[in-house]
């Protein structure tokens, strides 16, 4: 593709509030979402190690367990905030 070489750069800027929108959505919600799943999926990890690393160790066993519970807390809630944003995303149209 031939480009002019005195011809001035093009800025694509938002043209609508549907586009911002869908802009802030995809480049800084979604990752921030995946961030957090990833950390209750590290906390849930985390907490299957302790309770099978200290199995004769009751305080740890139940910390184990309330690491594995929060940690499924966190991934539900995550893919609940993930289902809601992509339905009011789709629902405006913005995605």
């Amino acid at each position: 593709m031939y480009m002019n070489l005195f011809q001035t750069p093009v800025a694509y800027a938002a043209t609508g509030i549907e586009d911002t929108i869908g802009k802030i959505t995809s480049n800084i919600i979604q990752p921030i979402i995946g961030f957090l799943f990833a950390l209750a999926l590290a906390m849930f990890l985390w907490g299957i190690v302790q309770f099978i690393a200290n199995a004769e160790n009751e305080e740890k066993l139940s910390e184990g367990k309330e690491h594995m519970l929060w940690g499924i807390v966190g991934m539900v809630i995550m893919v609940s905030v993930f289902g809601i944003m992509n339905l009011i995303c789709k629902t405006i149209g913005a995605c």
